[in-house]
């Protein structure tokens, strides 16, 4: 007797994982395999999709010998070319959910090869994968089957004890000994700045397989951080290489610590193209290289300098913020140095926010605003030192109601003339509150630094790059030099990927804001735009590195990264004890034993008749 028998079983449910896709494809071709089973000959249909059956008999039983039997209405409205994508359950179904039933449209389901990186992924239920290998496609019967997984990776073993039908699947290609998908999702975690520890516990909460935090790392540091570091170095000399067909370049820099204060342990100093707004620089500083937290600033500013003059760079100009270490270094490198108006308004504000707290300064608060606003309008609407200053110095005339000025560079104020109604709002001659307010605004060191303000460009922009870091690298998270070093590429490659996004707009071309009650502004309400989404084509690129390049071959890639110098940890400057000698120095507060006791009440005994309970402690009776 000849049977057509189906790889797929012919029983129909409205679970997702039942049907595979090639069943469902009517554009692919079905390829036998023939079998010789004792007393049966069977004819094994198996789409392209389906995993490959281990072939039992060399000789071929062709199709038209026999009449297959009868399929499911399903598969025969495929065969016919139906391309329905939905599939209707039965009314009685109670697991029937419209939402989960829609299959994709067979356009779609090109049966081009893909890369194993770039195919589609699913979460499949191990329930569901079991039913597809519980009997065997040839005699019907229970067959034995294996299971073994490896993290994201699954296998499948099964064999008939009846008629010796064997088949192995397997969930993803393994090359080497490392499965794909495992290598895939440690890359797409690191990448995206991503926590490995949250990805871990989520995956753990709804029992979805994993592999452990070990294989995480040994993926970073023989393929994932090697590929961040030849990324960042080719596209920094691509940068370098158009900058060089530029003339002299103006740039600012700042350093951002990983802790706040001086506690610091890292210190990344970051340069940034002011004219295309990119990041052309970003070094990473440890504490024990420099004596300190105090001098990483001055010597991540300098390891950028040098790498600048290694590529032919010439510096125009810088804008930084009052650090007293870089100004003396950049006035010994004969380097023209400008100071960011925000941080010094911002030292600025808070000297005059202290003093109107005073009774007899009260008027101060009325003016505040208008000072800070006056320190951004003497910077950008002037042209030369001597004109900030003299603008500068207008407002201390402004706020008596004296409008006109002895420095020739500014003899007048620009406002229109408007006649005061209400004398209360301004500052009297000689009182207290003037003579307070005059004593901040014009004092030796503050004329000096207005002088120096940038009437260029800011350093806004470079503010919220470090703003961004923080997704990438929190400061609640330790990582090793290497690990903070890719991350703050990764920031920067987001950064620069995304730096000139523009503003989002309705249907109807109009402008996009929202509405935001600022911390700074205490309450004030102002409108801030909504740029458009981010793109993450940096990512593509990495995991194309990856799985094309590093994965056939690490070894070129790791060596560049040996070449990159790392600090002995703060840890190997103090001497370390063994384990023993510190677990036995250690006491517990808790096993010091009886000294005294205190008698105190407890509300939920006293409730119960209890009038007091005694409790061990460590003080003296």
């Amino acid at each position: 007797m000849s049977v057509g028998i189906q790889s797929s079983a012919p029983k129909m449910r409205t679970v997702g994982t039942q049907l595979s896709m090639g069943t469902l494809r009517a554009s692919m071709r079905s390829k036998g395999t023939q079998a010789i089973v004792p007393c049966v000959s069977v004819y094994t249909e198996t789409t392209s999709s389906s995993p490959e059956f281990t072939p039992m008999s060399s000789t071929p039983i062709r199709p038209q010998d026999f009449r297959p039997r009868k399929r499911p209405r399903l598969e025969l409205e495929e065969e016919e070319g139906d391309t329905s994508t939905e599939l209707q359950a039965e009314p009685q179904d109670s697991t029937y959910i419209p939402g989960d039933s829609v299959l994709t449209d067979e356009s779609a389901m090109s049966s081009e090869p893909v890369s194993t990186y770039k195919d589609d992924k699913y979460i499949v239920f191990e329930s569901c994968l079991r039913e597809l290998f519980q009997s065997c496609p040839v005699c019907k019967r229970q067959c034995d089957v294996q299971r073994r997984k490896m993290g994201t990776y699954v296998s499948f073993t099964q064999l008939c004890p009846h008629c010796n039908y064997s088949r192995q699947w397997q969930s993803q290609p393994v090359v080497g000994s490392t499965p794909v998908g495992n290598l895939h999702l440690s890359a797409a975690t690191y990448f995206t700045g991503s926590s490995f520890i949250q990805l871990e516990k989520i995956c753990k909460a709804m029992n979805l397989q994993i592999f452990q935090y070990d294989t995480f790392r040994r993926h970073a540091r023989s393929f994932l951080e090697p590929a961040i570091i030849h990324k960042w170095k080719t596209d920094q000399q691509h940068l370098f290489q158009k900058l060089q067909h530029g003339g002299k370049i103006g740039v600012s820099g700042d350093m951002r610590a990983d802790s706040p204060g001086h506690s610091a342990k890292y210190g990344s100093y970051t340069l940034m193209h002011l004219d295309s707004n990119r990041i052309i620089d970003l070094q990473l500083v440890q504490s024990n290289e420099v004596g300190g937290s105090y001098h990483m600033e001055k010597e991540g500013l300098k390891r950028c300098l040098d790498l600048l003059d290694s590529n032919g760079l010439v510096m125009d100009y810088i804008v930084t913020d009052r650090h007293p270490q870089i100004q003396k270094y950049l006035r010994e490198r004969s380097i023209t140095h400008f100071y960011d108006v925000w941080h010094f308004e911002k030292g600025l504000s808070k000297k005059l926010e202290k003093v109107a707290q005073n009774k007899d300064c009260g008027v101060l608060k009325k003016w505040l605003r208008s000072i800070k606003s006056h320190v951004y309008w003497s910077a950008t609407s002037s042209t030369s030192g001597p004109e900030k200053v003299a603008k500068w110095m207008s407002i201390v005339n402004h706020i008596q109601n004296v409008h006109l000025h002895e420095n020739p560079l500014f003899p007048k104020c620009q406002h229109p003339d408007r006649v005061s109604r209400d004398p209360s709002k301004w500052f009297q001659p000689g009182s207290m509150a003037l003579y307070k307010v005059e004593k901040i605004l014009v004092n030796k060191r503050v004329v000096k630094d207005v002088e120096k303000l940038s009437h260029h460009y800011q350093t806004s922009s470079l503010e919220a790059f470090h703003s961004l870091i923080l997704r990438f690298t929190p400061k609640n998270v330790v990582f090793p030099f290497m690990g903070m070093l890719c991350r703050l590429y990764l920031a920067a490659m987001h950064y620069n990927e995304n730096a000139d996004r523009k503003q989002a707009t309705t249907s109807a071309g109009q402008p996009v804001f929202k509405v935001v009650f600022p911390k700074s502004r205490k309450g004030e309400v102002t409108a801030r735009p909504v740029k458009t989404d981010p793109t993450y084509k940096y990512v593509e690129e990495l995991m194309r590195l990856v799985f094309e390049e590093v994965f056939e071959d690490p070894t070129p890639f790791v060596e560049v990264l040996k070449l990159i110098p790392i600090p002995k940890d703060l840890a190997s400057e103090h001497e370390r004890p063994s384990k023993e000698e510190v677990v036995a120095r250690h006491l517990s507060r808790f096993a010091q034993g009886t000294v005294g006791t205190v008698h105190t009440r407890d509300p939920d005994q006293e409730t119960a008749g209890v009038s007091g309970v005694q409790r061990t402690t460590g003080l003296p009776p």
